[in-house]
């Protein structure tokens, strides 16, 4: 038995004699690995914080291959996503949000350039095999995670090259057909992965055939149909639609000969935009794109923005096209069969009888502008041909995230009423495949994250220097023209330096704070990772819960909770 003494003495190993812990009656802390708010954002899934980490330590390949492992197209999402990760980026509270597509397409283009292999292996012979109807960015997605999962993989294509909307309505000056070839083909030479070019369903295939042949079926058709739109009626006889305009341009490099003179823009998404942008371009007059959105500003809603990415929108403006929110097309005045003018009118919100606000015509702002052309981009919908018992409307609209319709069917992408975006067609992908790995084990749906989310108000920003978000040069609007890319890219350097910004929300930093504050030396540093994945572990016999270690904490990743006895 140790006895005190009012002098007191020093021995070896006395102080450990003295657990000081069994004062602690409130509190004690924890480590809680929490979701950094990009990675909650992202439509594809990517944990943005975990593969910037690992830049961080100057671990490219190994950032890469964590980012593929949600997202195996960073070569094309980093060009073309309106990337919500940055709108969500704590770091806005700071400096700025990380600037997180350039360093998505700068890992995904060096992965290609220095021909890091996608981390998965080729699936067992007898591995289930999964038939996926289309191969856009949806249909490409699901394959790739279908073998990271072990599965095989079989596309079938109603064109004769892979890519869908990527390839036939993204205009090169956002996505040059030789990136979006290189990520492309290096998927579909997966081991594992089968492509059937000039496939279509209904003609060649058909949804029961493909059940009878394979373990699993998912629907990626996309959207091909436009929806209907007239004017109370009213329709011009030489009706361009939006998306269908943009492919034949994309085809032909031409547009009809009215485009040179006014032309309304009819819409609110990144069609709208690039039909914008490719008919001033062209040469015509003006552009107006009229849109029932809201524009970015302190009193737009988030659920008001205009769907379209940031930066387009920046550069449409650079570029002269008038943009009119919170408005939409009342009238079409027409000569004969064509249109000369058009009404515009504004929109305002109200609330209904059940309590829902929606967009109404504001009385007494009508005006009257003359205009050459009239392009409608409202949207598209799924071609209904081959897909009776499945559609519901113009959308497959599953009541699940995983976008099952049946048992060992799924939907995937645009054709499921999802958000509209590559990402999201990406992120549909991986959830289906998961979802059919977990149908196939005799399991229900996949295990969700329940992680909680790391907001700005749980980190101690204190502890981050300012720095700058890296600069990305961009085209002259006087040198934009329809092949050359428009955003230039960043080099190593300027990733790396990216990187050590990123706050690392809700994970460990390996700061040391913690073990260097403890008044009571209560927390160990460990030369392996411990279990939880830190370098650092409690030892409540000495915490006496007063909360420094998670004060000081910068990232949140310690937090206190209530004591239990």
């Amino acid at each position: 038995m140790v006895q005190i003494t009012r002098g007191q003495w020093a021995g070896a190993g006395t102080s450990l004699d003295f657990k000081t812990g069994s004062w602690r009656s409130t509190q004690r802390p924890v480590h809680i690995h929490a979701k950094a708010p990009c990675h909650v954002s992202c439509p594809a899934g990517e944990d943005q914080q975990a593969w910037f980490a690992l830049l961080q330590e100057h671990r490219a390949e190994e950032a890469w291959a964590s980012l593929v492992n949600a997202n195996p197209m960073p070569g094309v999402t980093g060009r073309v996503c309106p990337h919500p990760c940055e709108t969500a980026c704590n770091r806005v509270q700071v400096d700025g949000a990380l600037a997180i597509h350039n360093v998505e397409r700068w890992l995904g283009d060096e992965a290609v350039r220095l021909g890091w292999d996608y981390p998965v292996v080729a699936p067992a012979d007898n591995a289930p095999t999964v038939a996926i109807v289309g191969a856009g960015p949806g249909g490409l997605s699901a394959a790739y995670h279908c073998v990271r999962l072990g599965l095989k993989a079989e596309i079938f294509e109603a064109l004769p090259e892979a890519g869908g909307l990527l390839r036939s309505a993204l205009p090169p000056t956002r996505l040059p057909r030789a990136a979006l070839d290189r990520e492309i083909d290096r998927i579909i030479a997966l081991p594992g992965i089968t492509l059937n070019l000039r496939q279509r369903l209904g003609r060649d295939i058909t949804i029961d055939s493909l059940r009878e042949r394979f373990d699993a079926v998912l629907l990626s058709p996309g959207c091909e149909l436009p929806k209907p739109w007239s004017v109370k009626g009213a329709v011009p006889a030489d009706l361009h639609e939006g998306l269908q305009l943009l492919r034949d341009f994309m085809d032909h490099g031409a547009l009809p000969d009215n485009a040179k003179g006014d032309v309304i823009v009819h819409g609110g998404g990144n069609t709208a935009m690039d039909i914008c942008r490719i008919v001033k371009r062209s040469g015509a007059k003006s552009v107006t794109l009229i849109t029932a959105s809201g524009l970015p500003g302190p009193n737009t809603a988030p659920d008001d923005l205009i769907n379209v990415v940031p930066r387009e929108l920046e550069e449409a403006r650079e570029e002269g096209i008038e943009i009119i929110d919170h408005a939409t097309v009342s009238r079409l005045i027409m000569k004969g069969s064509r249109v000369t003018g058009v009404e515009i009118i504004s929109l305002k919100k109200e609330s209904g009888k059940d309590g829902r606000k929606r967009r109404v015509e504001f009385e007494g702002t009508e005006r009257v502008v003359s205009v050459d052309m009239v392009v409608p981009c409202v949207g598209e919908q799924v071609e209904p041909e081959a897909f009776e018992g499945y559609l519901d409307g113009a959308y497959f609209w599953p009541d699940n995230i995983y976008g099952r319709m049946a048992p060992r069917v799924f939907a995937i992408g645009d054709a499921r009423g999802s958000r509209g975006t590559v990402a999201a067609a990406i992120g549909d992908g991986r959830l289906a495949a998961e979802a059919v790995v977990a149908e196939l084990a005799g399991e229900i749906d996949p295990p969700a994250d329940a992680r909680p989310t790391m907001e700005a108000d749980g980190l101690n920003t204190a502890y981050y220097a300012n720095a700058d978000r890296t600069r990305v040069l961009k085209l002259a609007v006087s040198e934009r023209t329809f092949e050359a890319e428009i955003e230039g890219a960043i080099s190593r350097t300027e990733a790396l330096a990216e990187a050590q910004r990123c706050l690392s929300c809700g994970n460990c930093l390996a700061c040391d704070n913690c073990w260097t504050m403890c008044p009571d030396n209560a927390v160990i540093k460990t030369t392996e990772l411990a279990t939880d994945g830190s370098h650092y572990v409690f030892d409540y016999d000495f915490c006496k819960g007063c909360g420094l270690c998670t004060q000081e904490c910068p990232t949140g990743y310690i937090q206190s909770v209530a004591e239990t006895n």
